[in-house]
């Protein structure tokens, strides 16, 4: 009967994947260059999109802002002649030289003339002033601005300083509607105290849509029409 030989303890071996020394070898080199640089890539190209974004975002605010800074000033200017013609009153006045000047009264050029030229009420007189509740009121349409101009007395009076209402106007157009509901391109009345019911000024901006705004004027003496009887 044969016994089994014991094993030499030189002869046991233990059993070690391949991989486990490969291990260390990695950790200790670190990143290669490649490595480095593909990083680096990523990196500017995140911070890239970052910075257009951002900037995209910046612009997009600015613009937004100056879209509502003139919308608020199309709306005060509307403002300031609805408030001027919905008081307008049919006063006839003198001119600085002398002469007589309509009650309403319109012009195509606001360079060398006013647009439109005519009297309003309620005129508040908070400081007990020596002057009337009326005010005389011109609008212009000088080096690109559209400006109100008041004066301080009604006849022969200079005008006070204009005041900006819009900026950048390339054109202002006017239309008037008469007692038998027509729109007028000029404002030629037969008698000088007639006021029209309501005016249509169509605003053009430099790099804006045209705005059209109609408002109503305070009644006035009326045009006598053709054909109509008396009581």
């Amino acid at each position: 009967m044969m016994l089994d030989s014991p094993t030499p303890e030189c002869a046991k071996v233990p059993w070690v994947p391949a991989f486990a020394g490969t291990r260390s070898s990695v950790d200790d080199r670190g990143f290669t260059l490649i490595e480095l640089l593909v990083a680096l890539m990523i990196f500017a190209m995140l911070a890239a999109a970052g910075v257009l974004l951002l900037g995209n975002s910046v612009s997009a605010q600015a613009q937004v802002k100056a879209r509502l800074d003139d919308l608020a000033a199309v709306q005060r200017a509307g403002g300031a002649l609805a408030g001027d013609l919905g008081q307008a009153v049919p006063r006839i006045t003198r001119t600085e030289a002398g002469t007589n000047a309509p009650a309403f009264w319109a012009h195509d050029d606001g360079e060398s003339q006013p647009v439109m030229q005519f009297v309003r009420g309620g005129w508040d007189n908070l400081g007990d002033l020596p002057r009337p509740s009326l005010q005389k009121v011109e609008y212009w349409v000088r080096q690109g601005r559209l400006e109100r101009r008041t004066y301080a007395q009604l006849d022969g009076a200079a005008g006070d300083d204009p005041a900006a209402l819009l900026d950048n106007v390339e054109a202002v157009k006017l239309r008037f509607r008469d007692v038998r509901g027509k729109w007028l391109e000029e404002w030629t009345p037969p008698q000088p105290d007639l006021m029209p019911l309501a005016v249509e000024m169509t605003v053009t901006r430099t790099g804006e849509p045209p705005v059209t705004m109609r408002f109503l004027v305070a009644p006035g003496p009326q045009e006598k029409l053709e054909g109509a009887t008396g009581a």
